[in-house]
């Protein structure tokens, strides 16, 4: 499992839920891997006891000035940063006219400008490198709608198209810029809002969206952003990649049952 091996890799997000998962298979696969997060992470251990070297920053993603520093003290250590993973997010949502204004600035902040300003941070040190992976975290809401989404899905429809134009500015000189759009995964984020804010009837309706009759795991997502980051994917960017168990393949109308397969 050498698959990032010589490798170093910058992880937001990376205290929990999908960026932990994505750190722990990268130091796995061989990668010094840099996490930041604006909490603490008791789990931390196993990145590191898998990946010497591996570090963990304690800072927000939409302060410029701290990333920037965490960015610093990488490229300081270990001479470039080779995988950019921007996996630090927040959930809200609401129909627009019950929004507050702050509410509404606070989930863009984290989950689209948190990307902008961590891609902005690692970048040049690509540019000169003319090489680079950045592989962002959007979500099947910034692919479509969902009812009472339009906070977070207006986020990470942006965090889509973010990825799209990096791809097109910086393939050229050896970038690739790809986006993951997780459904809904069971981490505690997930635990937080869908898991534990909705009736049972809402989250087996959620649930069954998902084709295969599930929810995901982080490490199922783990697994595609590894694939995204490595040299397999050589020939891939700008892509919008749905990690989702189906449930953007189409809607589902109980046919299936009528014609026994479930």
């Amino acid at each position: 499992m050498t698959r990032l091996a010589g490798k170093v890799a910058f992880v937001t997000g990376a205290g929990s839920g999908i960026g932990l998962a994505t750190a722990l298979r990268f130091a796995r696969e061989g990668a010094i891997v840099a996490g930041l997060d604006l909490a603490e992470c008791p789990d931390w251990k196993q990145v590191a006891d898998a990946a010497r070297g591996s570090s963990y920053h304690k800072a927000d993603v939409r302060d410029a000035a701290a990333q920037n520093a965490a960015v610093a003290a990488v490229l300081e250590q270990h001479g470039g940063i080779d995988v950019l993973v921007t996996a630090a997010g927040i959930a809200g949502g609401g129909p627009v006219h019950a929004i507050s204004a702050e509410d509404w600035q606070r989930v863009q902040d984290v989950n689209l400008t948190g990307t902008f300003l961590s891609a902005k941070a690692v970048l040049p040190s690509m540019i000169a490198r003319r090489r680079g992976s950045i592989v962002t975290i959007a979500s099947v809401e910034g692919l479509e709608g969902c009812e009472g989404g339009s906070t977070y899905n207006a986020s990470k429809g942006g965090v889509v198209l973010l990825t799209k134009n990096m791809a097109m500015d910086y393939g050229r000189i050896g970038i690739r810029v790809n986006c993951i759009c997780p459904g809904f995964i069971d981490t505690p984020l997930f635990r937080n809002t869908v898991g534990g804010g909705l009736p049972e009837t809402t989250r087996e309706r959620i649930r069954d969206q998902h084709k295969l009759g599930r929810f995901g795991r982080a490490e199922e997502v783990a697994g595609a952003v590894l694939f995204l980051a490595s040299d397999d994917a050589s020939f891939v960017s700008g892509v919008a990649l749905p990690v989702d168990g189906g449930y953007t393949a189409g809607h589902s109308a109980g046919v299936a049952e009528m014609m026994g397969l479930v």
